[in-house]
């Protein structure tokens, strides 16, 4: 049995669908958003993400540093590892490398080398808190090459089960199969200083 506060609001959608038809569109129709011109999303959380990105927007005057922007737009895990990649040169902003409080401007081109990876990217939307990935990804345009691909990556390496741990040969071997003889050499110099 529906009460009378359930019958208000199917009366309420009733009276938003009869103005959406009038207004010549579907009841469920997406329109486009006014400020980016792209499709507005009916789906509640996005609509409340996309919300919170908006609050997190600087006022107008104010900036963004890049250490704390690569954070909230989702292309570093950390704050502090975002402050360590700008102050290791790992970060540049229009070609040039920054420190961590340089400021960020929508229409500058940030390329961050991380995790053996070269992320290039031009700011689209200044924000300052961390919001999830799918508004993340509207803040700026991905110009990054595409990685390359697993089967160019070596494999760890697999033993047979129940031949136990690796001998020094066997690391060895599997450190030389994967290109990481400098590694494998400065760990025998290390064994041998006294």
């Amino acid at each position: 049995m529906a009460s009378e506060h359930d019958e208000g609001r199917s009366g309420e959608r009733a009276a938003s669908q009869d103005g959406a038809a009038a207004a010549g569109q579907a009841p469920d129709q997406k329109t486009a958003h006014p400020e980016t011109g792209g499709p507005k999303t009916a789906d509640p959380q996005t609509a409340a993400a996309v919300a919170a990105a908006e609050a997190a927007r600087p006022q107008n005057g104010e900036s963004v540093r890049v250490d704390s922007w690569i954070w909230a737009v989702r292309l570093i895990k950390t704050r502090s590892l975002g402050a360590t990649a700008c102050r290791g040169g790992h970060v540049r902003v229009n070609g040039e490398r920054v420190k961590p409080a340089h400021s960020v401007r929508v229409g500058d081109e940030v390329r961050l080398r991380h995790e053996g990876r070269e992320r290039v990217v031009v700011v689209k939307r200044l924000i300052r808190k961390r919001v999830g990935a799918p508004v993340a990804v509207q803040c700026y345009v991905d110009n990054s090459p595409p990685p390359p691909p697993r089967e160019a990556v070596a494999p760890a390496g697999i033993r047979d089960r129940g031949a136990g741990r690796p001998t020094k040969r066997d690391r060895r071997d599997m450190e030389r199969l994967r290109g990481l003889e400098g590694l494998a050499r400065a760990r025998r110099d290390a064994e041998t200083r006294p």
